[in-house]
């Protein structure tokens, strides 16, 4: 199958300039394309997912794929899809965070292909560009009429009250010439990107032709965006209750990403399937069956989680994550759980600290935690065997010891099947 296909089939064309010839140019493996991350944050998130998935399905076909960091553009601001001007970034802080993301790119590509990335920064051909150059030779090509066209500008111009600056005006501008500055050092013919870039996208392709046409030349490239992926309750993709989905693992935790995924819609999840995963058509055809048949199973959920979680965080923290959840809720052993994971599957327990020394006894910790309203009522749940330190049933009149405590940090305490509290010491 043409990659084209293969990426229409999973749902991943919103936009394109020429689909035959886009076609075409995927057709014989070693094309070139690219795709542009500005970091505008510390981490990547999962709206990044689909742009990054696709330039490793496209080095899986056998194509040269470029991971353009925005080091030029990012000191801009891009307006797209912005109701207001960004705030101007402190070029160290932007640089930190440029290596960041480069590190994050570098993990998933090496993860999920074998072979390392390559990384393209704009601001190394940008950085020594005057502006009479930019002007003269860039900004010639641009009618200021043509510009007030692209969505990006003109959902800005008709508010008054915030405008568009200049500089964000020029964003544009300057991602035609990564465009062309690629085309012209890496043949690379094709710019990918969300639905917000189309303009941006397709004005680097137009920059492009006309550049070669000012040198009696005669060039094409191509534009394809991906669609705004949103869930089937028409909420924009990505989003928790408590933000933004991470793909550090120092932001969003494993066990966190992990159960973003598994409580995917039912509505969602084979569409999901298609976009962040590389099964087959056959295997999710498969899930999507027993997904008809045995919906409560969810299959196709757990399928998705542990195939997205491991992409990302890598077959280890996938089995960490696989401990904790069989140890919360299944037959697992939670002594064996790392405390790291533990913390973060038990983040929105009720949770209590106490120094070394005043750690209290069991009852007077359940009304500390809040899951009895007595020490009466909690000594009688002990007595019934409903409460369990580290997922052993709590004896009467029991002790807290060392052992109790998980890595020598956190104690469990369940009261029945679904209550848990945690607790530290120092």
């Amino acid at each position: 199958m043409n990659i084209y296909d293969e990426l229409k089939w999973r749902g991943l064309i919103n936009q394109v300039s020429d689909e035959e010839k886009v076609r075409e140019y995927l057709a014989t493996p070693g094309a070139s394309m690219y795709c542009g991350f500005d970091p505008t944050a510390e981490s990547l998130h999962v709206g990044n997912l689909v742009p990054l998935l696709c330039l490793v399905r496209l080095k899986r076909a056998g194509h040269h794929p470029l991971y353009l960091m925005g080091g030029a553009t990012g000191r801009i601001g891009d307006p797209s899809g912005k109701d207001k001007e960004r705030d101007l970034s402190d070029p160290e802080e932007l640089e930190a965070r440029l290596e960041k993301i480069k590190a994050q790119v570098r993990r998933f590509v090496e993860r999920n292909t074998g072979e390392r990335p390559e990384i393209v920064n704009n601001h190394d051909w940008t950085k020594d560009m005057s502006a009479i150059e930019l002007l003269r030779d860039v900004g010639k090509h641009f009618t200021v009429n043509w510009m007030l066209q692209k969505e990006s500008v003109k959902g800005r111009i008709g508010r008054d009250e915030v405008g568009i600056s200049y500089t964000e005006f020029s964003y544009m501008i300057l991602q035609s010439y990564d465009f062309y500055h690629l085309y012209k050092t890496r043949n690379c013919r094709l710019q990918i990107g969300g639905g917000d870039q189309w303009g941006n996208i397709t004005a680097g392709c137009e920059f492009i032709r006309r550049r070669a046409a000012h040198d009696n030349e005669q060039a094409e490239a191509f534009a394809l965006t991906f669609p705004l992926i949103t869930t089937a309750s028409g909420k924009k993709f990505g989003k928790s209750e408590k933000g933004a989905i991470y793909l550090n693992a120092e932001v969003t935790s494993p066990y966190t990403f992990y159960q973003f995924f598994i409580n995917t819609d039912d509505r969602d999840v084979i569409n999901f399937l298609k976009l962040f995963t590389f099964l087959d058509k056959d295997v999710i055809a498969s899930l999507e069956k027993e997904l008809e048949e045995a919906p409560h199973l969810r299959s196709a959920q757990k399928r998705l989680a542990e195939e997205v979680t491991r992409m990302i965080h890598g077959q280890h923290e996938l089995d960490r994550v696989l401990a904790a959840t069989e140890a919360l809720f299944g037959k697992g052993d939670i002594k064996t759980v790392d405390t790291a994971t533990l913390r973060a599957a038990l983040e929105s327990a009720p949770h209590k600290h106490y120094a070394q020394a005043d750690v209290p006894d069991i009852p007077q910790m359940l009304v500390d935690l809040k899951l009895v309203k007595s020490k009466g009522q909690a000594r009688k749940d002990i007595k019934g065997g409903g409460v369990y330190l580290a997922g052993e049933r709590v004896a009467d009149g029991q002790e807290v010891t060392d052992a109790d405590f998980i890595g020598g940090e956190l104690l469990v305490i369940r009261k029945g099947k679904k209550n848990y509290g945690l607790v530290t010491r120092s």
